[in-house]
């Protein structure tokens, strides 16, 4: 048995690239930042932040969501297939190309506060693309749920944790 799954949680990069092709097919290309915090080693060695940037290719329903929705600086969540294709360029050197295949798009906001201590939340009434369980054609949209405010209280019930 074998799994191709990818979860990536970032920053686009700049906005999509859509293009339609004369069979009525469509694709959208986007660069999706993810980084790692820097941190400082108990000996005082600094690991600076670390960002990786990944191909991020659309295709089917989820393209006209990305048109409409996603930019440059929008926080996603997607999930989807890796994938490396190869191809010779100019000069004859075979290249190789790593991509993401999405086949699940929804935002992500990190539900930061600001400073007067009211809830913020930038993606509020955008709606959320992901895979859809209707049989129909058309691509559903979702309001984005908002956690209550006790959603996530911190319990002291650590004896009953199953490791």
């Amino acid at each position: 048995m074998s799994l191709n799954k990818v979860i990536l949680i970032g920053n686009v990069g700049k906005d999509p690239d859509v293009r339609y092709f004369d069979s009525g097919a469509a694709v959208a290309n986007f660069p999706l930042a993810t980084s790692e915090r820097g941190y400082t080693l108990a000996n005082g060695t600094v690991v600076p932040e670390r960002t990786e940037w990944h191909n991020i290719v659309v295709r089917r329903d989820l393209v006209p969501f990305v048109e409409k929705w996603v930019k440059k600086g929008s926080g996603l969540y997607l999930e989807g297939k890796i994938r490396t294709r190869t191809y010779d360029d100019q000069t004859g050197v075979k290249r190789y190309v790593t991509e993401i295949h999405a086949d699940r798009i929804e935002f992500y906001s990190t539900g930061t506060r600001p400073a007067d201590g009211t809830q913020q939340n930038a993606n509020a009434g955008t709606p959320v693309a992901g895979q859809s369980t209707q049989s129909s054609a058309a691509t559903t949209y979702q309001q984005p749920a908002t956690p209550s405010s006790d959603a996530f209280t911190e319990t002291s019930d650590a004896d009953d944790l199953p490791f």
